[in-house]
């Protein structure tokens, strides 16, 4: 997201000023109010927007000047002061929001300017509720553009979603009410109607869309806005505003535009809610908004919360199960691997997980998505080229029968080495899949790190799954460049494996491994805290 860069600016901003040592309380203040002034004032927000909140922050900082408190307190005020008043300048503060209700007819009607991605968002909505459960369904009204119909069918085709529009019927509103009338007769508990694209000066369309509304009544009626529009989001949410008396917001296209935050602020000024932004061309870039998250992701402070959600909806309910009853037994076979690989892989682009992780989305940045991509998917292909036995074992197979291990990389097209890797990593998920059942045994309160996947209680933590922070595949590509570089880690390294014919390793030899400073330092890197 282009956004990230404003992120960056104003968290230098706010470390500049908690490292200033040599200047007075007062003077840090200003210098970072600066910092943060500039970077807003370039993102495009509101000149007015951006003096209230300088104000704020100094007025609140300001009056805990002269009071003792430690370095720590210091920072924490700062932090929470910054963080609560940029939460301010993206929040409406309107009430509870519109949520469809199951077992129940809940019409949505799409509004907005034209290019604004309106149609893409209409598909996008519709799986998202899909995903949750809900029966959905797709209506065109749009028969003003030419090629509208097609566009909508070619997207909901490709999503599974039921649609409805016509090639030769040219009345928006008729066509509007046919389908809101045939998906009701189904019983589908949402219905999107998708409308033509307007212009605040467009009164004739103005017109039909208010007639379009008044025959499907809508629950909710949903602008679409594009963010590169910057502060002119303000003028034309008014303008609609006043024809359509639209509920919420959706934000397109803020992976492309460095006047996202502008957009932000401004429909934020109008008292209307954002309730979701596009963040990509695909289907699942698509994330509900909410102040704290977005403001978290923004200075890198990562969102939890959200992520444990993503991870629920794409999550096949049947497969999680079978993999908690195999971690509380002490297993965690290649299957199980398999299974979580894939669950991130459903998850969308990882730049979008690594920001909901804190500390995550500057790593991110360095290392570069596409190279952690290609790591990832090195993975998938080492895994799929394993037949059924193997996935369903423990790994021990490969120790057996080492012609396996060179069929498998035949097979995948990776070396031999790589796949010791991955099989490595999963040995290390299986020997903490033992260790939480030993402490389970044992009244403990399990291995952190096994946690996260849903319903498994008890065992806090982040999941640690492949190509999340603890066991990433840019740690495992940096491993595979230490090992390299120093023969004899490598040649320890592939003696534990058995030699250079591949399989599992020797529990025993890896404890003494672990002894060596640098296996150590490679541990470190995996998270496993040595």
């Amino acid at each position: 997201m282009v956004l990230a860069d404003l992120g960056k600016r104003i968290n230098g901003a706010v470390n500049s000023a908690l490292s200033n040592t040599q200047d007075d309380f007062a003077t840090a203040v200003d210098s970072m109010l600066k910092g943060i002034v500039t970077a807003l004032l370039e993102a495009d927000v509101n000149i007015a927007l951006v003096s209230k909140l300088r104000n704020n922050i100094k007025s609140k900082l300001m009056e805990n000047k002269g009071k003792s408190m430690t370095n720590v307190q210091t920072k924490k005020l700062i932090q929470k002061t910054v963080f609560d008043e940029l939460c301010n300048l993206v929040d409406c503060h309107d009430g509870e929001q519109f949520k469809p209700k199951k077992k129940k007819t809940n019409v949505i009607m799409f509004v907005g300017l034209q290019g604004s991605g309106k149609t893409t968002s209409c598909t996008k909505l519709a799986v998202y509720y899909a995903k949750r459960g809900f029966k959905v369904g797709l209506v065109c009204a749009d028969t003003f553009r030419a090629g509208a119909f097609d566009q909508l069918k070619q997207n909901a085709i490709k999503a599974r979603i039921p649609f409805f529009g016509s090639y030769t019927e040219t009345d928006p509103v008729k066509v509007a009410e046919e389908g809101i009338t045939k998906f009701k007769k189904e019983k589908f508990e949402v219905i999107i109607v998708d409308t033509s694209g307007r212009h605040r000066q467009e009164q004739e369309l103005f017109r039909e869309m208010v007639e379009i509304s008044k025959v499907v009544k809508p629950n909710q009626t949903i602008m679409v806005l594009d963010a590169s529009i910057g502060q002119a989001a303000e003028q034309q949410s008014k303008a609609f505003k006043e024809s359509s008396d639209f509920g919420a917001i959706i934000l397109t296209k803020m992976d492309g535009h460095a006047k996202g935050g502008g957009a932000i602020s401004a429909v934020a000024a109008t008292n209307t809610p954002i309730i979701f932004i596009g963040t990509g061309e695909h289907i699942h870039d698509f994330e509900s908004f909410s102040p704290k998250s977005f403001v978290s992701k923004l200075l890198g402070i990562g969102d939890i919360e959200s992520l444990f959600e993503q991870i629920q909806t794409v999550s096949n309910k049947e497969d999680t199960q079978a993999m908690i009853e195999n971690i509380q037994q002490g297993k965690f076979t290649l299957a199980d691997f398999k299974k979580q690989m894939q669950t991130i892989m459903k998850m969308g682009p990882l730049s979008n997980i690594a920001q909901m992780i804190p500390g995550m989305g500057n790593m991110m940045n360095q290392v570069g998505e596409e190279e952690t991509s290609k790591s990832m998917k090195k993975m998938v292909y080492v895994l799929d080229s394993m037949t059924k036995d193997e996935l369903n074992s423990d790994g021990r197979i490969f120790i057996d029968q080492p012609s396996r291990l060179v069929r498998v990389a035949r097979g995948s097209g990776c070396s031999v080495f790589d796949v010791e890797m991955i099989l490595m990593q999963q040995q290390m998920m299986a020997n903490m899949a033992q260790s939480a059942k030993a402490a389970k045994q044992g009244g403990g309160r399990g291995m952190p790190g096994m946690g996260g996947m849903p319903g498994m209680g008890g065992m806090g933590g982040m999941p640690n799954m492949p190509g999340m922070p603890n066991i990433s595949p840019q740690m495992m590509q940096e491993a595979q460049q230490q090992l390299r570089q120093n023969p004899n880690m490598m040649n320890k390294m592939m003696g534990m494996f058995g030699g250079n014919g591949g399989g599992m390793p020797d529990m025993g030899e890896m404890m003494k491994m672990m002894d060596d400073p640098q296996m150590q330092q490679m541990a470190k890197q995996f998270g496993m805290g040595m």
